[in-house]
């Protein structure tokens, strides 16, 4: 009785924590809406510490190269840690103040002739327009549909730009407060690297409460080749794009043309982001030349189509050196989805996540399947002998156990019952 009742209660409890559950789902998926809306205000609370986190993550391989090559014979590992992220925080910090000093009177100055001068350029595209339309009706082509569009495009432009100065100072304003942002990010990252012994120790001491020997040890490889995947493609994909930038503004230089700094910039950083990243910078570069010089964007057209030919079948292959080594459909899919999905971070580690979801599909999944595609061979193979009579089943083993044991009985034991009397085997009487 106390058995049943026991086994009712542990029934009863399992239905209540089944029927809970799925209350919280539906309740979850019926205010699906204000459940996103809590998890955006939870990001944006915390979206200093994530950008701290991710700051660090970045730093860290720098700083584990100044250990290793000008911190090496400093014996204690605590003091050799922090010089090390000491030394690269302040080689980061100097770099930063160099390419600031150097970019932002440039692109402040670009931005603000860019501004003054809308309506000349504005006057001049039309004006160049208008003499395209003359020739064009002198071959009897008529191209008015075409003028008409770059006319009225470039009038609103010019208005929208005017009109909305409250907006641009609202921008200025929010770039300032995502600066401040930014620098509580960077002093965040400075704690995480300096106390990173000891959080990647606790975190690893959890893991192993959390899990088996077996299971931390998979746990770790599989991590382990996911920073390594992520590590080597921001590396490499930060000197791409600063090679391209640089390459930009030479060109640039030499052919002459203007917002050199506003441009390269926007070269070099739109060309982080893989596949859609070169086609914006080349568009934003050619919308700002065509305002000044329509032939400066025939130009800037060619020598953009070149270099980015040359980053994609020698620049790229060298830095990656084929270790990431995706098909070009997986890039696209992840690409289109991460971006649909998480915007501009999704775009720019797009080719990480499929390197990572390419080794989990040939690493893990596939052999799980192999696995047990052999189990069900093997198990289907026993049924298949059971049947077939090859297997001899339990309940026959028993028969045949018990024959053996009858025919062990007392007509084959040692001694033989005669009329006699009770005879050994070599005919003495018991």
């Amino acid at each position: 009785m106390k058995l049943f009742k026991s086994k009712s209660s542990r029934q009863w409890k399992d239905y209540a924590a089944a029927l809970c559950v799925a209350v919280l789902f539906y309740v979850c998926l019926s205010h699906i809406n204000l459940l996103f809306v809590g998890i955006g205000k939870l990001i944006y609370f915390i979206s200093p510490i994530l950008t701290g986190i991710a700051i660090a993550y970045i730093i860290n391989p720098l700083a584990n190269l100044v250990r290793k090559y000008l911190f090496c014979r400093v014996r204690k590992d605590s003091v050799r840690w922090g010089l090390s992220v000491t030394v690269t925080i302040l080689l980061l910090i100097f770099l930063i103040v160099i390419l600031l000093v150097a970019l932002i009177p440039q692109l402040i100055d670009s931005v603000v002739t860019f501004i003054g001068n809308l309506n000349d350029y504005s006057k001049s595209l039309n004006k160049w327009l208008n003499s395209l339309s003359d020739s064009a009706s002198q071959l009897k082509i008529d191209i008015s549909g075409l003028t008409n569009l770059g006319e009225n495009a470039m009038s609103k432009l010019v208005d929208l730009i005017t009109s909305n100065s409250d907006s641009i100072v609202d921008t200025v304003t929010g770039i300032g407060s995502g600066v401040m942002n930014g620098v509580i990010s960077f002093i965040i990252s400075i704690y995480i690297l300096l106390d990173k012994r000891r959080i990647l120790r606790g975190f690893g001491r959890f893991n192993r409460l959390l899990f088996s020997e077996i299971h931390y040890a998979e746990a770790a490889n599989f991590w382990g080749r996911c920073n390594e995947i992520l590590i080597r493609f921001i590396g490499f994909d930060l000197i791409d794009g600063a090679i391209i930038g640089v390459a930009n503004a030479v060109f640039m230089s030499i052919a002459g043309m203007p917002y050199n700094a506003l441009i390269s910039v926007v070269v070099g950083v739109t060309n982080l982001a893989p596949t859609f990243g070169p086609i914006v910078g080349g568009v934003i570069g050619s919308l700002i030349l065509l305002l000044v010089n329509p032939m400066y964007v025939v130009y800037f057209l060619i020598f953009t189509v070149c270099l980015q030919t040359i980053d994609g079948y020698v620049l790229k292959p060298k830095l990656f050196g084929g270790s990431l080594g995706v098909p070009g459909l997986w890039i696209l899919i992840c690409i289109t989805a991460f971006g649909r999905m998480f915007g501009v971070i999704g775009i720019l580690l797009g080719i990480p996540l499929a390197a990572i979801l390419d080794f989990i599909y040939h690493d893990y999944l596939l052999p799980k399947m192999e696995e047990w595609k052999e189990r069900r061979k093997k198990k289907a193979a026993e049924q298949e002998k059971e049947q077939s009579g090859l297997v001899v089943p339990e309940d026959e083993d028993e028969s045949e156990g018990t024959i053996r044991a009858s025919m062990t009985g007392p007509l084959h034991s040692d001694s033989v019952k005669t009329p006699g009397g009770m005879k050994t085997p070599d005919g003495g009487k018991a």
